[in-house]
């Protein structure tokens, strides 16, 4: 029987983590590397992602970055390929570039929508898709965690778009888990509520909402959460870390919800 220790011991692996530059992918990333995976880090912001990488190694870790969109499914493979150059092998795909714009259904237009799909859900399929390929090449198995919404379980005003992604995110997981884990490629996702992330209120399309109002947003929910207060990155990173050790070896297609406790109120 393994000990705890050797359960979380994630030396000699091989982790992505898109979009793990900042928030809740940063989280992730610092928490993989302390464990001590290798990191790879696609983002948008080749910069940021820099930064977070050369964090990890200042810290005693090993990561690289690179520029990617995960809305444009060339940039899947050269992902796997960049990172199969650095480190030699994949083992755990994390799923985490997302947007989130408020948008009233009533007010939708086909480029929102599209690029809100494009994004947390297409995006994901075929990073998903490269990642399992490269796995199944190399006939070790591995580890998909899907970052999904508790928006995806029940409905938010005026993320519609949003809310559909994720829906679709926890769909796609659990069908990906079923048709992939004979190949000893566990999928799974996490689906946080809401997460305190830096330049949060740049998510808001110009003229959507003031900041007085983003903060009074802000406040209700919190006073409505059992828990009262917000979530913070490594609250999912503690959880993906779980999803990535060998004590998550027996999980195929679950959700695991970590998010203060909105979903009971």
């Amino acid at each position: 029987m393994m000990t705890i220790a050797e359960l979380f011991d994630l030396r000699g692996k091989v982790a992505i983590v898109t979009g793990g530059a900042m928030g809740i992918g940063k989280g992730i990333s610092m928490r993989l590397a302390e464990a001590g995976a290798s990191i790879m880090i696609p983002d948008l912001n080749l910069e940021v992602a820099q930064k977070t990488s050369a964090e990890i190694k200042a810290l005693g870790g090993k990561a690289t970055a690179i520029q990617a969109d995960v809305n444009n499914i060339n940039d899947a493979q050269k992902v796997i390929d960049a990172t199969l150059k650095a480190f030699g092998d994949l083992d755990i795909m994390v799923n985490n570039a997302g947007i989130y714009r408020f948008m009233p259904a009533i007010d939708m237009t086909e480029a929102m929508w599209d690029k809100t799909l494009g994004i947390n859900l297409k995006g994901l399929m075929f990073f998903s898709q490269a990642a399992a390929k490269a796995m199944m090449a190399a006939k070790h198995g591995g580890k998909i965690i899907n970052i999904a919404s508790i928006d995806g379980f029940r409905p938010t005003g005026n993320l519609a778009h949003y809310d559909a992604s994720k829906g679709g995110v926890i769909m796609l997981t659990k069908a990906m888990a079923q048709e992939w884990a004979p190949h000893g490629i566990l999928v799974n996702a996490v689906a946080p509520g809401g997460i305190n992330t830096p330049g949060a209120s740049a998510l808001m399309p110009s003229g959507s909402m003031s900041a007085e109002q983003l903060i009074e947003l802000s406040k209700s929910f919190v006073a409505k959460l059992p828990l009262k207060r917000m979530g913070e990155p490594d609250d999912i990173g503690k959880v993906v870390l779980f999803l990535a050790s060998a004590a998550a070896d027996y999980m195929v297609g679950s959700v695991i919800v970590a998010d203060g406790g909105a979903l009971l109120v």
